[in-house]
């Protein structure tokens, strides 16, 4: 941990560099120059404490040693912290006078699947996961998430003559399952705790690390499960007419399911349907009696997810009944809803960073996987959830031109430079919510 006096002695000189909070308007290029400083100060810090988690991360709702390692960073700071809300996730609150709450989400759940980056701080760490052993990775980049979010309220605090309100940093467990957020909001983070104003949360990807998406209105897809049993009747593989193959009902339905997407639904609207597994069988010469399938449906909007749900429906059935089989069992789980960024906040937050990061702050579409920041925005606050890049701007350029993409999340090879990274994402949060506190300041 820094040293107190050390600490101390850092946010009187952070202080020093910057006008005080009267000042109608934020002075962004001074700012973001004493963020700056104030960053590569602490980054050794940073650093450590990224490839820690990064070589010893935590499957949902079993985060337990990395809850801890934020916990102990933010008392450090001076943040009330409680821990094991929604089981493993903390909430710390850093109050600083009158005025709204912000709220900073980073999340604190890795993947159950083998890293293969070769790094050196790379995880060769193994955990239960339903029933079998299997290796973990934080292959999604919440560990940038976290860096970025201790280095962000570092640096606020540093910055408390800036602005007048509370911080309430969260850390959350089990996003990569979308059951994180109702945990903790189960658990009363809204009702034990003061409920935000204003909320932020941030996602690496694939681009180049000195940029920074955001968007207006959808952010996100929704994501729903889908299971499917096909009822037959089994027998010998040599005797297909004494049987009511359920492969064969099984494999119609993954072709015709496509159908549904390219042509009942508007082909300007985004929908997906992917089959993941199918399971069925247990021999090359036995027709099985069953076979069950399971995949993912993705959208944006209400009425394009209604229309895909009908059509799956329709689809499965009508397939049992071309095989003269009985009718399938159909489950439809909704899941994660989309995110929806706030016009308004939005709106504030990009006079900031187009005015810190120029044209490497910009506008993109929608992102196509889901994120369960949404239950955050269901709940009434109004949020703003934007993306930062983990790739050398060069490397990212080569990708593109010769077509060949560079490991994304979710892959085993993703690996994120983490400097960059790390200091692109403490730059654009701190920003982002300097903005929120600065807005509320001059009344609108």
């Amino acid at each position: 941990m820094m040293p107190f006096a050390r600490l101390l002695l850092a946010s009187v000189a952070l202080m020093a560099l910057l006008p005080p909070a009267a000042r109608a308007e934020l002075d962004v290029p001074r700012l973001k120059s004493a963020i700056e400083s104030s960053v590569d100060a602490d980054y050794p810090k940073l650093d450590t404490l990224y490839k820690d988690i990064h070589a010893h991360p935590e499957i949902a709702f079993q985060e337990v040693k990395t809850a801890a390692k934020l916990a102990a960073e933010m008392r450090a700071l001076g943040f009330e912290v409680t821990e094991q809300i929604g089981k493993t996730g903390l909430v710390a609150l850093y109050r600083n006078g009158d005025g709204p709450t912000v709220m900073v989400r980073t999340e604190l759940d890795a993947l159950p699947m083998e890293e293969k980056t070769g790094l050196p701080y790379a995880s060769h760490d193994k955990t239960t996961w339903n029933g079998r052993e299997t290796f973990v990775d934080h292959s999604c980049g919440h560990d940038i998430h976290m860096a970025s979010w201790v280095g962000t309220a570092k640096v606020l605090v540093g910055l408390k003559d800036r602005w007048k309100g509370t911080l309430m940093f969260i850390a959350q467990p089990a996003e990569e399952i979308g059951s994180g957020a109702k945990a903790m909001l189960a658990d009363g983070l809204f009702t034990r705790f003061s409920k935000p104003d204003v909320g932020f949360a941030l996602h690496d990807g694939p681009f180049a690390y000195d940029s920074v998406f955001y968007r207006t209105g959808i952010g996100s897809s929704s994501a729903d499960s889908l299971s499917i049993k096909f009822h037959g009747r089994g027998g010998h593989g040599a005797i297909p007419q004494a049987t009511l193959d359920p492969v064969m009902m099984a494999s119609r339905f993954v072709v015709d399911l496509q159908s549904v997407i390219s042509r009942e639904k508007d082909p300007t609207e985004f929908g997906v349907i992917s089959i993941g597994a199918i399971h069925g069988g247990t021999a090359e010469n036995i027709i099985p009696d069953d076979v069950a399938l399971f995949g993912t449906i993705r959208s944006f909007k209400p009425e394009v997810r209604a229309r895909m749900f009908a059509g799956i429906e329709r689809t499965a059935k009508a397939v049992a009944a071309m095989a003269d089989a009985p009718p399938p069992d159909i489950k439809i789980t909704e899941g994660i809803k989309a995110v929806v960024n706030d016009p308004a906040v939005v709106a504030t937050a990009e006079k900031v960073l187009k005015a810190a990061f120029g044209d490497k702050a910009r506008t993109s579409p929608p992102g196509t996987p889901s994120e369960d920041y949404s239950e955050y925005v269901a709940a009434g606050v109004p949020s703003m959830f934007f993306n930062i890049g983990v790739y050398e701007p060069e490397r990212v350029a080569a990708a593109r031109n010769s077509g060949t993409p560079l490991p994304g999340n979710h892959s085993p090879l993703f690996a994120p430079v983490p400097e960059p990274t790390i200091k692109t994402g403490v730059v654009a949060m701190t920003l982002a919510v300097l903005s929120a506190f600065d807005e509320h300041a001059r009344g609108k």
